[in-house]
């Protein structure tokens, strides 16, 4: 193992056609996820499509379309080093199930580059009430995802023309979106790129001497490396579970926080099964410990395949172990709901690898989202734009934590009508009360 570099986890945001994939496609291009070989034949095919201009967007529109039919793909693909660290894209994203996959699927990023056209009309169209730069940019912060980069995309467009001051109006915008949704715009990079041509990526462009900043390289590298919860009790929400012949039942799932080995006794929640650990694996390989941030297969001995689920939470039965709860308290923010949110409400909760139909028992108070203070205490309902303080009960077992405690558990966003309707995070659970347990 020579790479020691620590690992951060990217989120590449912004609206539909922004540049997203081409972006992306070129970092991980330069930077080593993707050989020349594989881009000349994208290349050939791209052109042969007449699409030429989407050589970087095809690598990863390709492996999407691979990933679709779910053919996992060498997940390589997705990595780049910067000189500093390791990068992962979590999700190049396609507009709706990004959304989802942002929150439930890889969990938490670390950086998020918010990608915003700079091109006269394609600006205007992301910021404005229906773009999804303000969605996007305000589920990542709901989220936790605090340290944002602002790629300026498109610079080499004919309306733009590298133009400073394009450059400048669109970043006096954005800066006040942001600072909106809370983000401290001195601290958020903004860096002018094209994508496609490669300005400012990995090396200064020549066609914007009155930019003194950091390339898009640089400014990720500037990042500050994730703390990661090595200290706190194990959590691993599951993804799968398999049965494998001569092994038996092995869940699969990430390692949120805490560390798995081998000889524990995993608790599962909410059922609270409990069963020893006989080996972990990642990828193939099996290991004494896992920590943090690492998807593993772990194999339980004497558990029947159909007792553990996906969204169950594995934990060790001996540290503070997972439980169902009987409801919870948390902050939604509503983003985009049509209509008024009262008590009774029961929508699905997408919470770490959970879809739970959970229902509003009671609206406790309307609070202002930046500042945390009371507006108005028992609301009749919540709509658009609103955050409140909720009490939620799940329609079957669940086991969510309090976000202070174990933050991948205490996120979670509200789904109907096949859409984000609010993202929220959990202040306080109630513990299902499981008899004579000793907690």
């Amino acid at each position: 193992m020579v790479q020691d570099k620590t690992h951060v986890s990217l989120v590449v945001i912004g609206h539909v056609d922004a540049g997203k994939s081409t972006t992306t496609g070129h970092l991980i291009y330069q930077c080593g996820g993707i050989d020349k070989k594989t881009i000349d034949k994208y290349e050939r095919e791209a052109n042969e499509l007449g699409k030429s201009s989407f050589k970087y967007a095809w690598v990863l529109d390709n492996l999407k379309a691979e990933r679709e039919r779910g053919i996992t793909i060498d997940i390589t693909l997705w990595k780049f080093q910067s000189p500093k660290y390791d990068y992962t894209v979590i999700d190049a994203p396609g507009h709706r199930d990004f959304i989802k996959n942002m929150i439930t699927g890889t969990s938490q990023a670390d950086v998020a580059v918010m990608v915003v056209d700079a091109s006269q009309g394609g600006f205007e169209v992301g910021i404005s009430r229906e773009g999804q730069t303000r969605e996007h940019a305000l589920l990542a912060f709901t989220l936790g995802v605090k340290q944002m980069i602002v790629a300026v995309n498109k610079m080499d467009d004919k309306s733009v023309n590298y133009s400073e001051k394009r450059y400048e109006d669109i970043k006096s915008e954005v800066a006040s979106y942001l600072k909106k949704v809370g983000y401290k715009p001195a601290k958020v990079a903004f860096v002018p790129i094209s994508g496609w041509v490669g300005d400012n990526m990995t090396e200064k462009s020549k066609h914007m001497s009155w930019y003194s900043g950091p390339t898009l390289l640089d400014a990720l590298d500037n990042v500050t490396p994730p703390k990661r919860p090595v200290d706190k009790s194990l959590r691993i929400p599951i993804q799968d579970v398999y049965k494998i012949g001569g092994i038996g039942t092995v869940p699969v799932g990430r390692v949120e926080t805490g560390t798995m080995k081998p000889g524990i006794t995993a608790q599962f929640a909410p059922s609270g099964i409990q069963a020893e650990v006989v080996s972990c694996e990642v990828h193939h390989e099996s290991l004494p410990e896992v920590g943090p941030g690492t998807n593993v297969g772990f194999n339980v001995k004497n558990v029947a395949v159909k007792d553990i689920r996906r969204g169950d939470v594995a934990s060790d039965a001996n540290d503070s172990p997972a439980t169902g709860v009987s409801s919870f308290e948390a902050q939604v923010v509503v983003m985009n709901h049509p209509g008024k949110i009262a008590k009774g409400y029961c929508p699905v909760i997408d919470c770490h690898t959970a879809h739970v139909a959970c229902s509003f028992t009671n609206i406790k108070e309307k609070i202002d989202r930046r500042t945390g203070k009371v507006v108005e205490a028992n609301p009749q309902f919540i709509q658009n734009g609103d955050a409140a303080i909720v009490t939620m009960e799940p329609t079957r077992p669940l086991c969510v934590e309090s976000f202070a405690e174990y933050p991948p558990l205490g996120r979670f966003v509200i789904r109907d009508m096949r859409q984000t309707v609010a993202v929220g995070v959990i202040k306080a659970t109630t513990k299902e009360d499981i008899t004579d347990s000793d907690e």
